[in-house]
């Protein structure tokens, strides 16, 4: 790396298990931790019953994970997780800066992060000079009021100096509603998954093949056994343990519709029987974790099937479970994670969120080899390279790509990057097929991901962009209801900032966002966007195509935007005009303005509301902490 620039003003600060004289250098040229928020509201940190360091150094993983995922330096050929997934790793910047700033917290090897912690990190990172922040972390619903937000709070004054923030929606899909980090100003990362995947062969009396999919590194063979043998009412929790009963040399067979339970549930009860391994019985739209005991997930209908075969065979079968293989390429890629939380906002359902999508289903990055791969004090193994799943995973992808952009395009506004990264999403996976939302097993729709799945190739070279100034995203808090005071909260510097509301407050549909929702559509309305053109050529004619959501009548004026050295910003109207009676049903199309050679796309998502009218009133929730998603 060359020389750190002179801009930048932050430092590197001691505490256990870090020395900033060793630790860092021109990559890493940060590192900071903020621990007063968390011990008031939880009490002193536990370093030895609870493993953590008081310093910027990461017990819980989940930070040199998301941290290498955004920026990590290539590593060639030998990234693995015991030989699977071999190959070359590499961040999503690998010649980008790194500076960490701590402020989540292992607590009963869960992250928790304070609101105040969180605000001190932005505080210092803007402090600092950073260009752009990933955060990994939210808080589920109901979502706290922006104005005491401390994540929207930071991320706002981010946006003030230029800093763009991109952060995780959320891992509580695919229930709607749950996305959380919703405010406009943010970018909001939904997961998907990428074309990997791990098949692993169970094969029954040597006669019988079945397909799952899992991590397991050695072969293994026993007898299979049923879960009712060793579990109450063949519910594989450890509670329900039959403790007379050991599985020595057992292959359980567990459902998790039977409870229902998780896998690490299974996993867990399993090895408290002395198991030898776990075949986990699930619908297949969940993703395989790295496990405490050998395991195989197989979805219902080979599940179902084992499961007769046992019950038919007079003795108990002999099973055989192959090590896991690495396949790439031969899997539907991307399907929209089930774990993915879903839009609409439950705060400001007329801003679409989730943005985008992107990987984050069993992505392999860097790990602390002093914590195991599963944290459990159980797993004796050390790791530089783990799987993780979640929105925590996605987030640092699309980091990496600001990071990009950014570098290509130093004086962007975060607007700017984040309309790039929106208009140029695909929706179409690997077979040209649209993509399916994993939880549903349908097509996905913008409330699953947005505007689609990222394309960084594309989006370095948009063609139009949606931009937007701190007086609009003003302007949009006033419309959902905030008085002057509470704004004030959030902006940073008020004193230099206007802060007043209009007397007569707007819908934030005219809000300059690049996507389009109206969430609740009775009547005729007509809204205003405008673009501006970023591409090498100066002098180009754009044309629009729409496509209609159901029962929707779209009007477009002007339908063709010319543009010129004189003339680099157009302005154009979309008239929505409801066709049918319907109540509470989102419906979807898009906007595309293409010049021959880009392709400007806007989702366009309505929801008709023609046979009653809903009311909506505001109330402000109370405050309470944010988790690591």
């Amino acid at each position: 790396m060359r020389p750190i620039p002179s801009t930048w003003k932050g430092r590197c600060v001691k505490g256990e298990m870090f020395e900033p004289a060793k630790a860092c250098n021109r990559k890493l040229i940060g590192a900071r931790y903020y621990l007063r928020g968390f011990e008031e509201e939880y009490g002193p940190l536990n370093t030895s019953g609870n493993p953590e360091y008081r310093s910027a150094r990461d017990f819980l993983g989940h930070g040199t994970h998301t941290a290498s995922t955004a920026v990590g330096s290539i590593v060639k050929n030998n990234a693995s997780f015991f030989g699977l997934a071999q190959g070359t790793a590499r961040g999503g910047a690998p010649r980008a800066r790194l500076a960490v700033y701590k402020v989540c917290w292992g607590k009963d090897y869960d992250g928790k992060c304070s609101e105040a912690d969180i605000l001190a990190g932005f505080d210092d990172a803007l402090h600092d000079r950073v260009h752009v922040i990933s955060a990994s972390f939210g808080s589920k619903p109901p979502l706290l009021p922006l104005f005491v937000s401390e994540a929207a709070i930071g991320s706002f004054h981010a946006m003030q100096l230029g800093v763009t923030v991109v952060f995780s929606a959320g891992n509580e899909g695919p229930d709607p509603s749950q996305v959380t980090n919703v405010a406009p100003w943010g970018i909001c990362v939904a997961a998907s998954s990428v074309d990997r995947m791990f098949p692993t062969r169970i094969t029954l009396d040597n006669k019988l093949s079945f397909m799952g999919e899992s991590f397991i590194i050695t072969p293994i063979k026993g007898k299979l056994a049923d879960a009712t043998t060793y579990f109450v009412n063949g519910v594989c929790r450890p509670e329900n343990w039959i403790q007379s009963k050991f599985a020595v040399g057992r292959v359980i067979l567990c459902f998790s519709s039977i409870g229902p339970y998780e896998i690490d549930e299974a996993e867990a009860a399993a090895k408290k029987a002395n198991a030898s391994a776990v075949i986990f019985v699930e619908a297949m739209t969940r993703q395989v974790a790295v496990d405490i005991i050998p395991s195989v997930h197989v979805n219902l209908e080979q599940g179902t099937k084992i499961k007769h075969y046992l019950a038919q065979s007079p003795t108990k079968p002999v099973v055989q479970i192959e090590s896991s293989k690495t396949v790439i390429g031969k899997s539907l890629a991307p399907r929209v994670a089930y774990f993915s939380s879903r839009g609409p906002s439950s705060i400001t359902p007329d801003i679409l969120k989730p943005d985008i999508s992107a990987p984050g289903v069993n992505i392999l990055a860097a790990w602390p080899p002093q914590t195991s791969p599963t944290l459990t004090l159980d797993d004796k193994r050390s790791v530089s390279w783990n799987f993780q799943s979640g929105t925590s995973m996605s987030c640092p992808h699309v980091s990496g790509v600001v990071a990009l952009i950014k570098s290509a395009h130093p004086t962007w506004s975060p607007a700017a990057i984040r309309s790039a990264i929106i208009t140029t999403a695909y929706t179409r996976d690997t077979s040209f097929d649209r993509i399916v939302a994993d939880g549903s097993m349908k097509a996905s729709d913008p409330l699953d991901f947005g505007a689609g799945h990222i394309d960084p190739i594309k989006a370095m070279d948009p063609g139009l962009v949606y931009d937007m100034k701190t007086s609009d995203y003003i302007l949009f808090l006033c419309n959902i209801g905030y008085t002057e005071d509470q704004i004030s909260q959030i902006v940073l510097c008020p004193s230099g900032t206007d802060t007043s509301c209009p007397q007569v407050l707007q819908s934030n549909v005219n809000l300059n966002y690049p996507s389009i929702t109206f969430a609740n559509l009775q009547s005729t309305v007509t809204i205003k966007r405008s673009v501006r053109n970023v591409g090498k050529n100066k002098n180009v004619i754009y044309f629009c195509t729409i496509s209609e959501p159901d029962g929707v009548e779209v009007v477009i004026w002007p339908r063709v935007l010319i543009f010129s050295w004189f003339k680099v910003e157009s302005t154009y109207f979309v008239t929505l005009k409801p066709k049918k009676e319907s109540q509470g049903r989102y419906d979807f199309g898009e906007i595309v303005w293409s010049d021959g050679l880009h392709k400007v796309r806007s989702p366009l998502v309505v929801s008709v509301n023609t046979t009653c009218c809903d009311s909506h009133e505001y109330i402000p929730s109370p405050r309470k902490s944010q988790n690591a998603i």
